[in-house]
């Protein structure tokens, strides 16, 4: 039964979004499928109603009618009378992707839509892996943006890469402690810091918490990024940066989403699996996942202790460049 559908459809779910489609298009695309799958469902069977229906009557030879008691079944709520039973959902989208960005986009449906806002509130890393290509510049540090520069990039190598990446990490994580807004003298929060579970207490600007080189092939290289609070374009801003600490420029030629929080590739449905059964699936087998990693992440550490102060601790700037949040590293 439909209802029996729609009731299977309450929870979260991941979906692969291509390079090219713009978030709100897959949306719309969704709550197409799942609009076509509910309504395809077998209709439950029409109610009986009595009707008194003239009749020939039994034994008579003569064409004298009778009414006679019939069942008939009523078309109130027949497809073709009433429409198709579902003409709307609604599905809320989580950490969005701009259309030039791919990977994971985490959905909710029902009271999922709430589990997006318990989301968004724990602060949860998201990783990426980023494509760079030295040599040139643009307007938009993308590839196909309009050229600014061209330079020679010779002189890079893995190394000096590598060092430039380990400086932009160790600057983020201790904006990370700063936004943190946690005594780390305390037990509870050291533990948490050597588990990796601080997380900023507010809304704070981009933080890496972990960046490495995967690939280096001049004039390519690929990075692993995990970060939160992030956007696509950052990303793409902080391979120009980069680009720019080594002596050249650099531009940004993919930005792919791994990892959002608790949903990885391996969760994500495919375009050609965008459809009622697999959605369904989709739910009844993250939703035990899903509430057990937003307990842990919304859940304080025990006896953790907040230091006194505004949503932006000891009245820091913030940062002017996504490289770092002390400013451009040095060599």
């Amino acid at each position: 039964m439909a209802s029996a559908g729609l009731a299977r459809l309450h929870g979260l779910f991941a979906v692969y979004k291509p390079p090219g489609l713009k978030w709100k298009h897959l949306r719309d695309t969704v709550e197409l499928q799942l609009l076509k799958g509910l309504n395809a469902e077998k209709p439950p069977a029409p109610e009986q109603h009595v009707r008194f229906l003239p009749g020939p009557m039994e034994g008579s030879e003569k064409k004298e009618l009778t009414l006679t008691v019939t069942s008939v079944p009523t078309l109130v709520d027949h497809p073709l009378v009433r429409g198709p039973v579902f003409t709307s959902l609604k599905v809320g989208v989580g950490h969005r992707l701009d259309a030039q960005a791919s990977g994971v986009l985490v959905l909710g449906m029902g009271h999922g839509r709430k589990l997006l806002t318990d989301m968004y509130n724990a602060h949860l890393t998201k990783e990426y892996t980023v494509r760079g290509l030295l040599g040139k510049a643009t307007d938009d540090f993308c590839e196909d943006g309009r050229l600014v520069e061209k330079t020679t990039y010779d002189h890079v190598t893995r190394e000096k890469l590598d060092r430039i990446l380990a400086l932009i990490q160790g600057s983020h994580q201790k904006a990370l402690v700063m936004y943190s807004n946690l005594d780390l003298q305390t037990q509870e929060a050291y533990e948490m810091a050597v588990s990796g579970l601080i997380r900023p207490m507010n809304k704070s600007p981009m933080l890496i918490t972990g960046i490495r080189c995967l690939q280096f092939a001049p004039p390519e290289f690929l990075l692993e990024v995990q970060c939160m609070h992030e956007t696509q374009k950052q990303l793409r801003r902080l391979v120009h940066e980069i680009g720019l600490e080594l002596k050249s420029t650099a531009v940004c030629s993919q930005v792919r989403r791994t990892r959002d929080g608790f949903f990885t590739l391996d969760d994500a449905l495919l375009r050609t699996q965008w459809d009622l059964p697999s959605i369904q699936g989709a739910i009844q087998a993250a939703a035990p996942r899903v509430a057990a990693e937003l307990e842990k992440s919304l859940r304080p550490g025990p006896g953790t202790q907040l230091l006194p102060g505004p949503g932006r601790p000891w009245d820091s700037e913030e940062p002017n460049s996504a490289l770092g949040q002390e400013g451009q590293v040095r060599h």
